[in-house]
């Protein structure tokens, strides 16, 4: 398999910049990983404090341990500034991971066309 192709899936299945370390991009590298990292970081923060709000209500009886009960409090709406900066965070992270496809496919190609 060309490294190209590696570079192109590691960033695709793995991490975006996965595939620039494999060209040894590290700058690249660096830049994606550090930046799907945050947006990571935001999205999985947000909803460890949100499972934990809903765990205080269930401990402290204000929701009964039910299936509905809960059901209804996951689909209560977040307020306007916790649902811009998880989707801000999204579409963060959508972007590193497609930049890092593309960029892997990119300087791939260029280096593969060096070694012919």
């Amino acid at each position: 398999m060309r490294k190209s192709t590696k570079a192109i899936l590691f960033s695709a299945f793995i991490l975006p910049g996965a595939g620039h370390i494999l060209l040894k991009c590290y700058f690249t590298a660096i830049c994606l990983i550090g930046g799907a990292s945050m947006a990571l970081y935001v999205i999985v923060t947000s909803a460890v404090e949100r499972a934990l709000q809903i765990t205080d209500k269930i401990l402290s009886g204000e929701v009964s341990p039910d299936v509905a009960a809960i059901s209804d409090l996951l689909s209560k709406q977040l307020s306007d500034s916790d649902a811009q900066l998880i989707e801000f965070a999204t579409t963060a992270l959508i972007i590193a991971w497609l930049i890092g496809i593309v960029d892997s496919w990119r300087v791939g190609r260029r280096l593969n066309k060096k070694e012919k």
